[in-house]
């Protein structure tokens, strides 16, 4: 008994030491875990060390006027970290006499809490040796310039153990301007030129050794970098003064015809550069946005297309301008189906111009099935020489090919011709048919559109491109000068005379109105899409415009005339009243004395070589001065000199950049320039006093 006893004693001591070594292997590891598991992280942490990426700066994307469409700029994430030796050494002293003055600074500058909060949140994160304690993302440069002379920061990160992290965020300065085409810079989505010019902006990736601290996060190690190479900058043919331009006369009317979307293009003639493209869609909260490239998308070009025909039916001398046709007053029945002209007119016995200039949809459909209905194929090919069936190669990803069916495919019927001689049973892009409009623009020369001017690395030149001719001769010059004479007669006797009536420029032109598909509704829904594709000024041509709206279901407003002809003039007439008009002006030679007063002030060398150049008769005042005022009283010009002191504002109005700037920093002043030309107008009036440093804003004309 007392030997079960005994045995009985053994197995339940053993049993319970084994609970207790059991409980006591459960709670070390829970007291590993819970309580030191930081600690312990950060150490396995702080042995890894790494090779990691360094992305390179991106590049900048440039309108021609130099105005920045995207650009990279730089946020910080900082972090502290409690446990470097630098902040802990002798217990912590440097990091408790900085504390103070630390957290009132970190309180006016980031204003997201007092003083009081920001020391408490300090002392507890330094009392738990947290390895990587966020302090504040997505801060500016700014603010990280401030941020770096605060106390105990500025001692550098091993006595302060703070920790930058750098990042770079894409924006677009003009918001919504040419949004689209521009693109995003996103890692997963990128459009535009982002996309298309991905290669030149990203850079090279450099590489840094990183040691991996609390939390798996990397800090670099000194000294151990291959610096990455930036992106090139690039810059566009885009000018925002007329991208703004036609933004605003789209947005316009596509908010007061509450349209679906819409796109508008304007093109250099004699280039191909697109100095605008502009695309409009409308969003589930009833506003637009650049949500699409709805121009080089292709869709049926409707009576704007009829451009194309007409250049086939003359240059094959199947008709004349002044060859009969009949308008059967607007209704044509032809194999089983029916043509209707969109606008009723009432007229039948009429010429070729006249029905193009009618825009009437039965004349061109009845003379392109009389001159090519037993040989389609020749006129597809007309098609195949405007280059309709292939891409324009413009400088952009994402351009899809138009939509032309060809004779013997199975969707070419009885109907197809007619029907594709006015823009119906066919698709071709907006940007293909400005390139056609362009053409005939630049006397049947073709370019190719391109967005994109130069590529500079650090302001120097890397590469540049000059504008490319795709086709020399699209059409005859006969054939030229007649399809010129019906585009002005559209303007001046069609269905666009009263958009520019009374217009100070001669405009050539085509309206267009397509009934186009809703989805799978078909055409039920009355979609109609309005456009309107033309040149400017018609004796002289300098920019080529194109307006596409697709409008609302059952919208009485629907004409090409009414609502694509109004936002084409409304871009024309800006262009004409700021560019096309001052350069016409400028060409101007006039025999007549100029007796209007001006003055001019520059230095006398540069003044007395420009009148001996051009032979100037002047009356000379001015004796040793370094500038001098070129006056026009009545006619005659006369010399005097221009005196400045360091003690009060000099009139800047009349110098040019060069001598103002050298003036103003001569006399200590920052310069702030805005504009081109000649100084107009300046923030600091004529006779202040001045003091060095002080800023001044310089306007010029």
């Amino acid at each position: 008994m007392d030997v079960k006893q005994d045995i009985l004693w053994r197995v339940y001591l053993s049993y319970i030491l084994v609970v207790v070594v059991a409980i006591l292997i459960v709670g070390k590891a829970f007291y590993i875990q819970q309580v030191q598991g930081k600690y312990w992280r950060s150490m396995s942490d702080s042995l890894h060390q790494k090779i990691e990426e360094v992305a390179a700066e991106r590049g900048t994307i440039y309108s021609e006027d130099g105005q920045m469409l995207s650009t990279s700029i730089p946020q910080f994430d900082i972090y502290i970290d409690f446990g470097a030796d630098g902040l802990r050494e002798k217990n912590g002293k440097r990091f408790k006499d900085n504390l103070d003055s630390l957290s009132i600074q970190l309180a006016d500058l980031f204003k997201d809490n007092s003083a009081g909060g920001y020391k408490k949140i300090l002392q507890q994160e330094f009392k738990e040796e947290n390895r990587y304690f966020l302090l504040k993302k997505n801060i500016s440069y700014r603010e990280y310039q401030q941020l770096k002379n605060f106390p105990l920061v500025r001692l550098g990160k091993n006595k302060s153990g703070f920790i930058a992290e750098n990042k770079s965020i894409r924006l677009n300065p003009y918001k919504l301007l040419a949004f689209r085409t521009i693109g995003l810079a996103r890692d997963s989505f990128k459009v535009g030129l982002e996309m298309t010019y991905d290669s030149v902006l990203k850079g090279k990736i450099g590489s840094r050794l990183v040691r991996y601290i609390a939390g798996g996060v990397s800090v670099p190690v000194d000294d151990a970098q291959t610096e990455p190479e930036n992106g090139k900058d690039i810059i566009t043919t885009i000018d925002v003064f007329i991208q703004e331009v036609t933004e605003n006369a789209l947005m316009k009317m596509m908010i007061g015809n509450e349209a679906e979307h819409g796109c508008a293009i304007v093109m250099e003639t004699a280039t191909g550069k697109i100095k605008a493209i502009a695309n409009l869609g409308k969003t589930s909260t009833n506003n637009y946005f650049e949500d699409f490239n709805y121009a080089i998308n292709p869709t049926e070009p409707g009576s704007t297309f009829k451009l194309a025909t007409l250049m086939s039916l003359l240059d094959d001398k199947k008709v004349a301008l002044t060859t009969p046709v009949n308008l059967e007053g607007g209704v044509w029945h032809v194999n089983g189906s029916t043509v209707y002209d969109s606008e009723k007119h009432g007229k039948y016995d009429v010429t070729v111009k006249q029905a193009f200039e009618l825009s009437s949809n039965v004349g061109m459909a009845k003379i392109t099935l009389n001159a090519y209905g037993n040989k389609p194929n020749q006129f597809i090919h007309h098609l195949h020489q405007m280059r309709f069936d292939t891409l324009t190669g413009i400088d952009l990803v994402g351009e899809r090919n138009a939509i032309i069916y060809k004779p013997g495919s199975r969707y070419w019927s009885a109907i197809s011709l007619p029907w594709m001689a006015f823009g119906y049973n066919i698709a071709v892009t907006p940007l293909q048919m400005i390139t056609l409009y362009n053409a005939v623009a630049n006397n049947g020369k073709m370019m190719r559109p391109y967005l994109v001017n130069t590529i500079q690395q650090e302001g120097e030149l890397n590469r540049a491109f000059e504008p490319v001719t795709i086709n020399d001769k699209i059409c005859s010059d006969a054939t030229l000068q007649q399809l010129k004479e019906c585009l002005e007669g559209v303007c001046t006797e069609g269905t666009a005379k009263e958009v520019f009536k009374n217009s100070a420029y001669k405009v050539a032109g085509k309206t267009g109105t397509a009934l186009v598909a809703n989805g799978n509704k078909g055409y039920t829904d009355e979609i109609f899409q309005s456009s309107f594709a033309g040149y400017f000024p018609a004796d002289n041509p300098q920019y080529t415009i194109l307006v596409v709206i697709k409008n609302k279901p059952h919208a009485l407003n629907h004409y090409g005339a009414s609502v694509a002809g109004p936002v084409f003039k409304e871009i024309a007439d800006r262009l004409y009243a700021t560019y096309v008009r001052k350069n016409t002006y400028n060409n101007v030679v006039t025999a007549k004395k100029d007796t209007s007063f001006f003055t001019y002030t520059a230095t006398k060398e540069d003044v007395l070589q420009i009148a001996k150049h051009l032979q100037w008769h002047y009356k000379d005042s001015a004796t040793s001065a370094q500038f001098i005022s070129l006056q026009n009283t009545g006619g005659m010009l006369s010399l005097a000199n221009k005196n400045f002191t360091d003690a009060s504002m000099p009139s800047l109005v009349g110098m040019n950049l060069k001598d103002a700037l050298y003036l103003c920093e001569n006399m200590g002043l920052k310069v702030n320039i805005k504009g081109k030309g000649k100084v107009t107008e300046q923030s600091i009036l004529s006779g202040l006093p001045i003091a060095k440093g002080q800023i001044i804003n310089i306007q010029l004309n």
